[in-house]
Parts: C-alpha cells; structure tokens; sequence
C-alpha cells in the first residue's frame, strides 16, 4: 500500500470514528435523541459534529477504498 493511500484510509477512519462516537455519546451520556431533538445543549453539539463527520468519513473511506483497489492492480 502507498503512503498516500494509508494516509487517506487513516484519515477517513478518523474522521468516521468521530462522528461514530459522537452518535453513541448523545444515546448513551447525553440522553438521547426525541422528536424534537437531543434532550441537552451538549447533545446538540454532538449531533452537529456527528452530522458533519459522518458524511464526510464516509465519503473518504469510499476514496480510500478504492485507491487500494486500484492500488492492488497495478
């Protein structure tokens, strides 16, 4: 694997596993999650945050995924 590619896997795994345990702080420390919302202030800023980081992690474990495809054909 080249370093280029372990950095983007590294990286989309990071960035998913924030929003991963973002999502399990707000059901499990912050009370979770009505119909209207969080039940905290701070259940707010980590749906934010797992809002933006989900998607996002998502998105580079894709590329990741396939740059080692394509990394293992060469």
């Amino acid at each position: 694997m080249q370093p280029d590619t372990r950095k983007i896997l590294t990286t989309g795994l990071i960035i998913f596993g924030t929003g991963a345990f973002s999502v399990l702080l707000i059901r499990y420390v912050f009370g979770g999650i009505g119909h209207q919302g969080p039940h905290t202030n701070g259940g707010w800023l980590f749906l934010m945050l797992a809002m933006g980081c989900l998607p996002t992690g998502s998105l580079t474990l894709l590329l990741a995924i396939f740059k080692v495809i394509n990394d293992l054909r060469r």
